[in-house]
């Protein structure tokens, strides 16, 4: 009987993070083939199909599967971060435009620096301004202990108010209603992407930049769980009152949290409009997107780094792929509704993973 009690759990850790996760994914896919049926019953099997091999269709798509995914795996590596050390990083957002703009303004401006040295300060920059507009609420946390959530909201429209206030003022392009373009040199190096994603004359947006973000968030898996820092920012956020009995400063691990978030999100904002795609900062009284879809990565991926990797992948394929739906007499609009409920349903991955643990906690009691 002792030995039966002793024997390993049916289900461990990462085998129930795994199940969660692919389970969520399996939900919204069949919650999207219902809207599709729902839509349009006679094109419906075409248009999920698209969904589900538009991505790797050629290597264009798989080029701009690498180009979406890089914004949205910094910003998921942002909240999942701040998750990991107690906090909720809904400010990714704001975090997000202020560094994109810090960044296409040295972009714009800064074009006397040398070669790789201007993309380079550019992303430092980026990279600084995300992080002291994350380092914000953390203050506002540490020091009146207002709820992030609350400070993080207000950041966020801060940053989009104040970031259109100063394109106009300083960088801005009348006839696009956007900021200017960056000079060449300001862009990240394509490393050869470009000769390799594309499709004849088509070339993708790939660069380097997805290889910006996988050695971060190999950087952050390794801060997390390989380093003391990592373990005083987690044990924080596990039990604060508890930490700060073994002698950790509380306060000083909330600031520092929110930092490094800001910055990974700054970062993200860089990465997306240095990519030498010609795209730029629109006018316009929205929110990025790139920084709420990091919640769902950071979700999906649960909070782990090497997860979110994937989970950012994902998205980036779900969305490129949905594209060609359109060749199925499938408005633009439905594409928007159903990445929209496969975001929404990777939420359920954490009452997935809780509910197969009380599953191998049952087993494990009957044995």
């Amino acid at each position: 009987m002792k030995l039966l009690l002793n024997r390993r759990p049916l289900l461990t850790d990462p085998v129930i993070d795994a199940l969660s996760s692919v389970t969520a994914i399996i939900v919204g896919l069949l919650a999207g083939l219902i809207i599709l049926f729902v839509t349009n019953a006679n094109q419906a099997l075409y248009g999920f199909e698209a969904i589900l091999t538009g991505g790797f269709s050629d290597l264009n798509n798989l080029g701009q599967v690498l180009y979406f995914a890089t914004p949205i795996i910094m910003t998921g590596l942002s909240v999942g971060f701040s998750a990991r050390t107690g906090l909720f990083n809904i400010g990714a957002a704001g975090q997000f435009i202020v560094g994109a703009y810090t960044a296409v303004l040295v972009g714009v401006r800064c074009g006397f620096l040398p070669g790789h040295l201007h993309w380079i300060t550019a992303l430092l920059a980026a990279v600084i301004a995300g992080a002291i507009w994350g380092a914000i609420p953390g203050l506002f946390k540490a020091l009146f202990n207002v709820n992030e959530v609350i400070s993080c909201i207000m950041t966020n429209y801060i940053g989009m108010y104040l970031v259109n206030f100063l394109i106009t003022r300083t960088i801005y392009d009348s006839l696009r209603n956007q900021s200017l373009r960056v000079s060449a040199s300001a862009n990240i190096p394509k490393m050869g992407m470009d000769k390799v994603f594309r499709d004849g004359f088509i070339v993708s947006s790939a660069n380097s930049g997805i290889f910006i973000a996988i050695a971060f968030a190999v950087i952050i898996f390794f801060i997390l769980e390989k380093t003391s820092f990592g373990y005083e920012l987690k044990a924080c956020g596990f039990n604060r009152d508890a930490a700060r009995y073994a002698g950790i400063n509380e306060k000083r691990s909330i600031i520092l949290s929110m930092i490094i978030a800001g910055a990974l999100s700054g970062l993200g904002g860089a990465l997306l409009f240095l990519a030498g795609s010609g795209k730029g900062i629109t006018v316009v009284d929205i929110l990025a997107q790139e920084g709420f879809n990091g919640i769902p990565v950071a979700l999906l991926g649960l909070n782990n780094p090497i997860g979110i990797i994937f989970s950012g992948l994902l998205i980036a394929y779900l969305n490129v792929g949905g594209f060609n739906m359109q060749l199925y007499d499938f408005p633009p609009q439905i594409i928007e509704i159903i990445i929209a409920v496969i975001i929404y349903f990777s939420a359920f991955a954490l009452l997935v993973k809780g509910f197969l643990n009380s599953l191998g906690k049952r087993k494990r009691g009957e044995l």
